[in-house]
């Protein structure tokens, strides 16, 4: 099947760098073009063990947060998209290690991967940065306020494991029988407070905190602070001990916190290939944002599979524009170093 790894946002890409650069990509074939459009960066086209890959990236913020990752090991095929905020510490940190805590596990139950072994990659990397949190406290305490949504896709034998904190997203394009048609299924679970399901069950957890999600200017968040329940990082939102100053007033909360607010526990699903699974979109929000399920698959199944990624972004970035009054090649020429006023921000 065709491997397709995106995202709307920039995976820490800087001057004179490649797309291998930007995050970790393992032992691939590139075949195809790796170029740059204005802000975007696209790899048309990769050989992988599990097929084909399409990378894109747009910059869409001042300080470079998110990482991609795409690996391979005798269990198969591991993708991961890392959608930081607040700074590129925590994407970084999962970057380097979420994939390394996984092959640690595997090696110790034989290599055969199930949702347990996945979720003990999720807790020792967050372990991991809540300890290196706990190290540089004294002179960088504003590290508590860094984290990272982490979508993650591992494919063994021929059952494909999705693991999400946060609102990143991962669509599968089926072939609908012989019709030529395709259709859009949505694989990840999200945790978004903009969501009803996850408003509640914030309040289930929460039932004597009023204000566990407040409304601030059509947005919901948590604490009134960020949309996102749960991710690796954010550890003012889990630790009382770093919810104090000297982090920035702007996240410190008004009442004592007696049990953590947010959560680094990934929703984990299992879907079995089959023949007519034709590709799947790993991507984060921002692609979403703009693009629905049913658009996205049906850019990808009515081109040639080389510079779908690209395809996907402009799209986006097209309707982006569109909504903001402006014209896509007037986003072409916004100085990288600037934000973009498309940029939804987090917090």
């Amino acid at each position: 099947m065709n491997l397709l790894s995106l995202c709307w946002k920039p995976f820490g890409q800087h001057d004179g760098e490649r797309l291998d650069q930007i995050g970790v990509i393992g032992a691939a074939n590139f075949v195809g073009r790796e170029g740059r459009d204005g802000l975007l960066w696209y790899r048309d086209i990769g050989r992988y063990a599990t097929g084909d890959f399409s990378l894109a990236v747009v910059q869409a913020n001042l300080v470079l947060e998110d990482q991609f990752q795409i690996e391979s090991g005798q269990f198969g095929t591991f993708v991961g998209v890392y959608d930081g905020h607040g700074g590129p510490e925590a994407a970084r940190y999962v970057c380097d290690n979420m994939f390394n805590h996984l092959q640690a596990t595997l090696a110790e139950v034989g290599g055969v991967v199930t949702a347990d072994t996945i979720q003990r990659a999720f807790l020792q990397t967050e372990e991991g940065f809540t300890a290196r949190v706990s190290e540089s406290w004294s002179t960088r305490p504003n590290m508590a306020t860094v984290g990272s949504c982490c979508l993650v896709g591992v494919i063994f034998q021929r059952t494909l494991f999705v693991a999400n904190l946060g609102d990143s997203r991962v669509v599968l394009g089926k072939k609908v029988g012989n019709t030529g048609g395709i259709a859009a299924i949505q694989l990840s679970t999200e945790h978004n407070a903009n969501f009803e399901d996850v408003r509640q069950e914030l309040k289930e957890l929460h039932p004597n905190d009023p204000q566990i999600v407040v409304l601030k200017h059509g947005v919901w968040r948590v604490k009134g602070i960020i949309q996102v329940s749960r991710s690796i990082g954010d550890v003012y939102m889990k630790h009382a001990q770093y919810n104090r100053e000297p982090i920035n007033a702007k996240f410190r909360l008004p009442e004592p916190m007696d049990m953590p607010i947010m959560s680094a526990t990934p929703t984990i699903i299992s879907h079995q290939l089959q023949a007519n699974d034709s590709f799947l979109i790993f991507a984060s929000d921002g692609l979403w944002e703009h693009l629905s399920n049913e658009k996205a698959v049906d850019i990808v199944h009515n081109h040639p599979r080389a510079g779908s990624a690209k395809r996907l972004v402009k799209a986006a970035l097209q309707e982006a524009a569109r909504k903001r009054e402006m014209r896509y090649s007037d986003l072409r020429k916004i100085d990288k170093k600037k934000y973009m006023v498309y940029s939804r921000k987090r917090r």
